[in-house]
């Protein structure tokens, strides 16, 4: 049977490999549109978790994967043989970078050479990890063409990027629109013929390359304007200048201008690591990219100069940095998700940590964190015992936090994201980033 017959009777199989912050999410949504599902992962843990509809990933509620899962409409597995019977396979692995920040595509070749094995005609292969383009075409492709099944003649191939943003309940798989590129017209047409399952917009661009480059484009642009508004917010501490009540008074105008707003740097899977993904692949074409490099510079140097900022906040009161007790609040990359990948608020604990601080550290969400090979647990907040700290460092902006009581039972807090603007501040003891 075609797969257009499959996908319009719901008998298609979907497989779904990596079940993180985007297989997950995206295993569960077309589990939830009628198809059976096939999740594959190596971690024996989230395996496990997943088929008894225990969810580790916020975005997807125990409810809902209970839900799919008691209607056997969703299981994992560990046996990448499993993945045969798959008429659909996507791939959803990570794709960081080396030490060197160039970038790491050992995961997406390991499973494409995984995928020769167990390749069969009429399967269509959809990689959504964020990469460079050409990757799809020029590494995938290959690799999986060593089966002997020709691209675009026995099974099909596209990319289509994910677009997860953690944490936001507004825009879900199923109401963002989806980018598909096929390497040839069949196989943008039978990806756009999945998506269309979860999602009412699908987007068809003309090649893979298109859609690896709006992926990196996306996200690069938030990287670039969230180094201008960081550099604009050090130069308004210079000028005594609020970049806070500029950012709202030049949201006002209603063209031309979207806020973004500083902090202690990027973190998650991709604003940090994507400039670097589009730079590497520029040196090929002897093109540098001076500007986007600059920017991801910019963002890598903020915890640093939040630590900076936090020294002078505690030189003000006789104190030096060193042997300072300090309490961190946040350690995920951004507010209320458990996500603490490239997080620059732990990259601002190490290097206070490095200094002599004596640090501490709150997250509702992260039990526990690895700072600089030395495994830190969240400590307890308890309102009555945060005068006994030297100074309180919001480094994410979670919403469990009572910024009042925390502010009113400090005694010195340093602010790295704007939460405490409308704080009366009496005793002058909050510091903010950009004022």
């Amino acid at each position: 049977m075609k797969l257009d017959k499959k996908f319009e009777d719901d008998s298609a199989i979907v497989g779904v490999i990596g079940l993180g912050y985007v297989g997950l999410p995206l295993a569960t949504a077309f589990a939830e549109a009628g198809l059976s599902v096939l999740g594959f992962d190596m971690q024996k843990e989230k395996i496990s978790a997943i088929n008894k509809g225990e969810s580790y990933i916020r975005d997807v509620s125990g409810e809902r994967l209970l839900q799919v899962v008691k209607d056997k409409k969703l299981k994992a597995t560990g046996d990448y043989h499993d993945m045969k019977q798959a008429d659909v396979i996507c791939i959803c692995v990570p794709t960081p970078l080396t030490k060197t920040k160039e970038p790491d595509l050992t995961f997406v070749i390991s499973v494409s050479e995984m995928l020769v094995d167990i390749l069969r005609k009429g399967q269509l292969i959809v990689l959504e990890s964020t990469t460079y383009p050409g990757t799809t075409r020029e590494l995938v492709q290959p690799i999986l063409e060593r089966s002997g099944l020709k691209a675009g003649r026995d099974f099909y191939l596209a990319f289509s990027p994910e677009r997860v943003d953690p944490s936001n309940s507004k825009y879900t798989v199923k109401n963002t629109p989806k980018v598909v590129g096929g390497i040839d017209d069949e196989s943008t047409r039978l990806t756009k013929s999945l998506y269309q399952k979860v999602t009412k917009t699908v987007i068809p661009v003309s090649s893979p390359d298109v859609a690896e480059m709006t992926k990196l484009f996306e996200n690069i642009f938030r990287s670039v304007n969230i180094a201008l508004v960081n550099e604009l917010a050090s130069l308004c501490e210079n000028m005594k200048i609020s970049v806070w009540e500029v950012i709202q008074a030049a949201s006002s105008k209603p063209f031309g201008y979207m806020p973004f707003y500083p902090g202690p740097g990027v973190g998650g899977h991709c604003i940090p690591l994507d400039p670097y993904y589009l730079s590497s692949k520029a040196k090929e074409f002897a093109f540098h990219t001076k500007f986007i490099e600059l920017a991801a510079e910019i963002n890598e140097n903020m915890p640093h100069h939040i630590a900076h900022l936090v020294m002078e906040a505690l030189n003000t009161q006789g104190k030096s940095l060193k042997d300072s007790k300090l309490l961190v609040l946040g350690a995920a990359y951004k507010k209320d998700v458990t996500d603490t990948r490239e997080s620059p608020c732990i990259r601002l604990m190490e290097i206070l940590q490095s200094k002599g601080a004596k640090l501490s550290y709150n997250d509702p969400y992260v039990p526990n964190i690895n700072i600089s090979g030395e495994i830190l647990a969240s400590k307890e907040l308890k309102l009555e015992n945060i005068s006994s700290f030297d100074c309180v460092i919001i480094a994410t902006d979670h919403s469990p936090y009572d910024y009042e009581d925390i502010v009113d039972r400090s005694s010195l807090v340093f602010d790295a994201r704007g939460v405490t603007r409308n704080i009366k501040d009496d005793q002058n003891k909050i510091f903010r980033f950009g004022e």
